[in-house]
């Protein structure tokens, strides 16, 4: 899956924080700290390093990167000396990343005007890292920009968010993730459709349904679950091979329970008399229509409930198949 050139042209979406970002630098009034927040996959980080990349152009063109100076091709091979990233450690960001960040941030820019710290999913970090990070913010270096990516469900300390200009992001429409999955993926135009559809406005959640088994795991279990619904009983085996199989997911086991969490809306949606055209697993339709008959609304609440602490307990660390048994056994 190639990945075009990073430049605003090719940021699809989001023309108000990249209007935002080009003014700032336009007017010279670039400030210290960013923060981009929107849900997951929508393109925060890539925004992150285009506006980093952007910074660093020593021909920038139209409120856009030249593509052709030697620092624009040093960020496109990660190996200009005035950017520095950092990404989670496993599931967080560690004190010790932060740390590290100090003999950088000790000296002035090598080759740019700034030098650029990238930090990405801010959420994932453990407190004493976030304490850690709040102290370079309070006293950022001169020549110094970080910018902080984060998703908008989770958490952050209220005085790194009040010490960073916060830049929203937000789900692109349909017709806009279809039409970049098409361009990344080979896939139909029906194919780009339905994951439009069920990644509810992200390309990065899009794009990823279409490298895993997500997608096809997902219609297995939901038809196992549905013929439980009809008192077709599933045994402790077959569930515990299901957790197993789940568990192998790793970290996107959370799209997992993401798709399994807009299953259970589209049976609340049919059970409440709602028509078809509300439901996002039109793939699903038939089974979906079945399964209605034996679902009750309170039932199914409870059932996404068990999917939200389960979402939950991933958050934690908890192990991931023993997650998965305890969310199967308590849906079937």
């Amino acid at each position: 899956m190639n990945e075009p050139p990073l430049s605003f042209a090719n940021l699809l979406g989001h023309e108000g924080a990249k209007a935002l970002l080009q003014s700032a630098f336009a007017r010279h009034k670039v400030g210290h700290a960013y923060l981009f927040r929107g849900p997951a996959g929508v393109g925060k980080k890539r925004s992150a390093f285009t506006m980093a990349k952007y910074i660093h152009c020593r021909r920038p063109i139209a409120k856009d990167v030249c593509n052709g100076c030697i620092a624009c091709k040093k960020v496109e091979s990660d190996s200009h000396p005035d950017l520095m990233k950092v990404l989670p450690d496993g599931a967080f960001i560690k004190i010790n990343q932060i740390r590290d960040l100090q003999p950088f941030l000790a000296f002035p820019p090598l080759e740019s005007d700034y030098r650029v710290i990238v930090l990405v999913d801010v959420h994932t970090m453990r407190h004493e890292a976030a304490n850690a990070l709040l102290k370079t913010l309070e006293e950022p270096p001169p020549n110094t920009l970080l910018i902080l990516t984060a998703d908008e469900a989770t958490k952050l300390l209220p005085t790194i968010v009040s010490r960073c200009q916060v830049v929203p992001f937000h789900r692109l429409p349909d017709p806009l993730v279809v039409k970049l999955v098409l361009a990344r993926a080979e896939i139909t135009r029906e194919e780009a459709l339905l994951l439009a559809t069920v990644s509810d406005g992200s390309p990065g959640k899009a794009l990823l349904l279409t490298t895993t088994e997500l997608l096809s795991f997902r219609k297995e279990l939901t038809a196992i679950f549905m013929n439980s619904i009809q008192g077709q009983p599933t045994t402790v085996e077959e569930v515990m091979n299901l957790a197993r199989q789940a568990a192998t997911f790793k970290e996107n086991l959370i799209e997992l329970f993401y798709l399994l969490k807009i299953w259970i809306r589209d049976l609340m949606c049919l059970t409440l008399g709602m028509p078809a055209s509300f439901l996002i697993n039109q793939d699903l339709l038939p089974a979906l229509l079945s399964a209605r008959q034996g679902s009750k609304i309170e039932d199914l609440s409870r059932k996404f409930g068990l999917i939200e602490q389960a979402c939950a307990q991933l958050a934690r660390n908890c192990d991931r198949e023993l997650v998965c048994e305890v969310l199967f056994f308590g849906l079937l």
